[in-house]
């Protein structure tokens, strides 16, 4: 790339112009006035905006140069990703960091409640790794809760992960998950329609959903309550033409009330890793192998644990209930619940309660 398209490109992303809208402009041509870019269409705030990014042209330089793994795709490139192409409003210039090709995999978008349950958490990590283990890159937002598990299960997977950034992709947000954002340049990729050293604005993360839902074939909502952002992402995957996906709840529990709504409006109910694969298989077939067992399959247990298990109800029960119920002794219970937990078949919670999570 040359420094004059370089120059262009920047002021493209200080403008925030989308693909459409850069059909008005000479691509490459970083030399126009803000009274040419009026001219030609653009807002007087985006003129101003795309003149001052060509004049900061050397800060971006400056970044690409800084590691091997730093990149700047744009929507006139070969290796454009075909999906987010057939949006309506497909930003025109992604800056990323890690592996470029993944863009071009087939992706699934796993969303859901930034202050998820622990329910929510282990779901989330169980549906990324298994759809990773199956070949799936895992897209979503790098957000608190549901999204960061989602990165951490594909990470767990042969296949990978994509974060979709709010910010510049040189301020990672938030802060906490600076490590996890680390691995997933590492292994996956970062991506960011934002100029470098964008503050993260509430404005900028609808605009971020619809990356995450246009690069994917489906939207996966884990866990989310009636007012959760991902419900966005979940409308803007329905517009786009996607599927979209969703994990059911106890009626009595808000954080489910958002899936609901979602399967009540024609979401699919999927209950395991394979529901998902046979919805999406016509598309990834070619690309994809089924995994051969579910995410709800039981690992080998002994014969106690077995019993202990059969138990032990999907809805939270107390120590005492278990007691009255399996007549076993507190400290044997409470060594058998151990194990379950280990195995990855019981939950515990707040107030000494426990469910059957296999």
């Amino acid at each position: 790339m040359t420094q004059e398209q370089l120059r262009f490109w920047n002021g493209v992303l200080h403008a925030q112009l989308n693909a459409q809208q850069l059909k008005v402009l000479p691509v490459g041509e970083a030399g126009l006035s803000e009274a040419e870019l009026v001219r030609r269409g653009l807002s007087p705030s985006q003129a101003q905006r795309f003149v001052h990014g060509v004049a900061q042209a050397d800060e971006l330089a400056r970044w690409l140069a800084g590691g091997t793994n730093r990149w700047l795709m744009t929507c006139t490139d070969a290796d454009w990703p075909k999906p987010l192409a057939q949006i309506g409003d497909a930003p025109a210039v992604l800056l990323g960091l890690g592996r470029r090709t993944l863009l071009g995999d087939p992706q699934l978008a796993v969303v859901g409640a930034r202050h998820a349950s622990r329910e929510g958490v282990a779901n989330a990590e169980a549906f990324a790794e298994a759809l990773s283990q199956a070949g799936l890159t895992i897209t979503s937002g790098l957000a608190h809760g549901i999204d960061a598990a989602a990165h951490r299960g594909a990470l767990k997977g042969v296949g990978s992960t994509i974060a979709v950034m709010g910010t510049g992709i040189d301020r990672i947000y938030p802060a906490v998950n600076r490590q996890l954002a680390h691995q997933i340049a590492e292994a996956g990729a970062i991506v960011s329609e934002f100029p470098l050293g964008a503050p993260p604005r509430a404005a900028h993360f609808p605009r971020r959903n619809r990356i995450v839902s246009g690069l994917s074939a489906g939207t996966l909502v884990v866990e989310a309550h009636e007012r959760s952002g991902s419900l966005i992402t979940a409308r803007l995957a329905s517009q786009q033409g996607r599927e979209v996906f969703a994990i059911p709840g106890s009626i009595h529990n808000p954080m489910a009330k958002g899936c609901h709504r979602l399967i009540k409006q024609g979401a699919k109910l999927v209950e395991c890793a394979q529901d998902i694969l046979e919805e999406l298989a016509d598309l990834l077939r070619p690309q994809l192998a089924l995994v051969d067992e579910d995410t709800r399959q039981i690992p080998a247990l002994s014969e106690a644990e077995t019993t202990l298990l059969a138990h032990i109800p999907y809805d939270p029960i107390s120590l005492d209930e278990l007691a009255v119920l399996t007549r076993w002794p507190v400290s044997q219970l409470q060594g058998g619940l151990l194990s379950l937990e280990m195995a990855g078949c019981v939950m515990a919670l707040p107030g000494g309660l426990y469910k059957r999570i296999c």
